[in-house]
């Protein structure tokens, strides 16, 4: 085995999302428990039940645990496109949790996600050590975006702000669920936590601020920044997904030059600027919009925007490589963005948005541009001048592919496996 833990490690992954359902969250919980098996270490997986899936998978050699929560139990659970864990510890996961833990007995508990909340539960009385991954703002914020319900950013949680901002967006009933579940459960989960690892350096600064209240004493050296990692996900998510077969759907793509948007079609990516900015062009090539229809998705787009569902990684990985460059204009502030980062694998620079987490990949004017979130001018005139200035595409796209070599397998797994040294030591020496 390769790394700095010098014996192989039992780790159980606890995630809110793991395959079959497709996203950045999923790729990068199903990344983590293979490359850990790969290198030696015995891993099993909990993650949320879905419909129509064993309570019990064998992934390629790794288990995966498929727990209920109260509202899914047998006599009650609805048929649903997709099941999430609730915010606080659910009885029923927690109590699953602990035969998970009687039965694999792992080293380390390694969660993400609201199911962090019921494996603090269920590591009450224990002395295995639990480190949470802050890939969102899950650990402060009921919607996990730290966007108040006006659309500007928010300043932290607050009980009555979260109420209202919540019930707004969720509906009375299971806004106030959410909003004092989140803030009802932090001390457990403060409690029974040994280390954090956050996805970006921006993440790092709002779980000090909104989950360990700028306690600088309680949080020591403990939250830790290891950037997610970037990689063509593993054959197996795709079959599961049905997504299509990759030669066939690489044939949709336009033959000449066009500009690539990833990501989910929402307001909160900045669809609405980014095809506002895009009537402003000059003679553009067409834009290219890979990913999921949601509820406010725009109905109609503008001549020259195509739009593509279900579309498979790999073939994502390829339209980076066939595109100009990659434009990403996040409304809120973006954790990290692997698609950032998968575009800057392909040597392709990216128009990308601050603040947030795509301040750890993109150097303004270096290997990319950044513009301010919302500001539809500024996209256009970014846009804009990657279309006019080929030798400046070059020159940032190539920077670009150096850069994104720090954020790889072979950089982010062994600092994870460091992480875990340090925290096993922690508890020795504890």
């Amino acid at each position: 085995m390769t790394g700095i833990v010098a014996d192989p490690l039992r780790i159980l992954v606890a995630t809110d999302h793991y395959p079959p359902h497709i996203g950045g969250a999923q790729i990068q919980s199903l990344t983590l428990a293979h490359e850990l098996r790969r290198r030696g270490h015995d891993v099993a997986v909990a993650t949320v039940w879905q419909n129509g899936i064993p309570s019990l998978e064998n992934d390629n050699g790794t288990p995966v645990y498929r727990l209920r929560q109260m509202r899914t139990l047998p006599q009650v659970a609805q048929n649903r496109p997709q099941h999430h864990q609730p915010p606080f510890p659910d009885p029923v996961t927690t109590w699953q949790l602990r035969k998970v833990l009687d039965e694999f007995r792992p080293d380390i508990v390694h969660s993400y996600g609201w199911i962090s909340y019921s494996c603090a539960a269920a590591l009450v009385g224990r002395d295995t050590p639990l480190i949470i991954t802050s890939r969102d703002y899950a650990y402060g914020c009921p919607k996990r975006t730290l966007m108040y319900k006006d659309g500007t950013e928010c300043s932290g949680p607050a009980l009555a702000k979260c109420l209202d901002c919540a019930s707004a967006h969720y509906g009375r009933a299971k806004g106030w669920t959410a909003a004092l579940g989140v803030l009802g459960s932090r001390p457990l989960l403060r409690r029974k936590t040994t280390a954090i690892h956050s996805i970006s350096s921006y993440v790092q600064e709002m779980v000090r601020r909104d989950f360990l209240d700028d306690r600088e004493t309680a949080s020591g050296d403990r939250n830790s920044v290891i950037h997610d990692v970037v990689g063509n996900a593993p054959s197996t998510v795709e079959r599961r997904a049905g997504t299509g077969n990759t030669a066939d759907r690489l044939r949709e793509l336009p033959e000449g030059p066009f500009m690539l948007f990833v990501g989910a079609l929402r307001r909160v990516k900045g669809i609405e600027q980014l095809l506002a900015a895009y009537q402003l062009l000059e003679s553009p090539p067409p834009l290219v919009l890979i990913g999921t229809i949601e509820p406010d998705t725009p109905t109609s787009f503008p001549p020259g925007v195509q739009v593509l569902t279900n579309f498979p990684h790999e073939a994502v990985m390829e339209a980076w490589g066939r595109c100009t460059f990659g434009v990403l204009p996040s409304l809120w502030a973006e954790p990290f963005g692997t698609v950032v980062c998968e575009a800057m694998s392909r040597g392709r620079p990216v128009v990308a948005t601050k603040p947030g987490g795509h301040t750890d990949m993109v150097i303004d004017g270096e290997t990319g541009i950044l513009v301010d979130r919302g500001n539809v001018e500024a996209l256009a005139a970014a846009m804009q001048r990657l279309l006019d200035d080929a030798a400046e595409r070059e020159r940032l796209g190539e920077a670009a592919r150096v850069r994104a070599k720090q954020f790889t397998v072979d950089v982010s797994l062994p600092r994870i496996e460091r992480l875990y040294e340090e925290t096993l030591a922690r508890k020795t020496r504890g």
